[in-house]
């Protein structure tokens, strides 16, 4: 048997969407997201999950090296995104990787492990990687993010909102509703800004409006739409919804000449005459 065109017929099947062929074509199989070796029917479920989010595969061969026992494809693979990975929702983009195939034989079967960089797929869908530590004892990590009007009016009026999410698909889910949602603030006259924080299973929503009668803009069709995906869809398992009125509000700025510190307002200078800029406060 050559090994070499055992390998390229294994890397044929991926390209032909076919998880089935997939699996049949190797007794064992293991990449960065398999979690271990996988199997018969493991390893078809595998495969129809990576050929779900990732459409029309093809793979590239850019070298062929072994001998009677073992052979290294070098591939590059461009696809298109369709569904969530690594909590990175579909956006229709494409991706371009390189990767290895370790394809070896043995007296139960075809062996192969698979290798290629996740950061580097997450680069090529438009997303930069950031780190952060488990939980402590005390503490939730997370990510944040936030999308300002450019206005600069203090506001009046605060919404807070978050939503407890199963798993990663679900959370990016949950980011395409909350993408629509924000876009259709922005088009409204009250909208400050928002800022996002996801922590554990839950998301965060913190949204500024210039006066509480301009909250009614979050009742918009994006939002709509979220709120029957929650209330008949399934979406979530729970939802917390609420609106703030600020009791005070102060904002300070240190002089970048001095270093004294300026309670910004009309007015406002420090000793040596810097005067702050206005700034969107969200």
């Amino acid at each position: 048997m050559d090994v070499r065109k055992i390998a390229e017929a294994h890397l044929s099947a991926w390209q032909a969407g076919d998880a089935a062929a997939v699996a049949a074509s190797a007794a064992s199989y293991s990449d960065p997201d398999s979690g271990g070796a996988l199997s018969g029917d493991a390893l078809e479920a595998h495969a129809a999950g990576v050929l779900a989010r990732f459409k029309q595969l093809r793979f590239l061969v850019d070298r062929v090296t072994g001998d009677d026992g073992a052979a290294t494809l070098w591939w590059t693979l461009q696809a298109d995104h369709r569904a969530p990975y690594l909590g990175m929702p579909a956006v229709g983009g494409a991706v371009s990787v390189t990767g290895t195939d370790l394809v070896t034989l043995g007296e139960d079967g075809v062996h192969v492990r698979r290798c290629f960089d996740r950061l580097a797929v997450a680069e090529a869908l438009g997303y930069s990687a950031r780190f952060v530590p488990e939980a402590d004892e005390v503490r939730e990590f997370g990510t944040s993010a936030r999308a300002t009007a450019g206005r600069t009016e203090r506001p009046g009026a605060l919404t807070l909102t978050w939503l407890e999410v199963r798993d990663d698909a679900e959370a990016a889910d949950v980011d395409l509703l909350s993408v629509e949602i924000v876009k259709s603030l922005s088009a409204s006259k009250g909208f400050l800004g928002v800022a996002t924080f996801d922590i554990g299973d839950r998301k965060f929503t913190l949204s500024a409006f210039d006066r509480p009668e301009s909250v009614r803009a979050v009742h918009a069709r994006p939002h709509q739409r979220a709120m029957r995906r929650f209330f008949k869809s399934g979406l979530c398992t729970r939802a917390f919804t609420s609106v703030w009125l600020p009791s005070a509000v102060r904002d300070y700025a240190r002089c970048p000449d001095c270093g004294g510190v300026v309670k910004v307002g009309e007015g406002a200078a420090c000793g040596c005459g810097w005067v702050p800029e206005d700034v969107s406060l969200l």
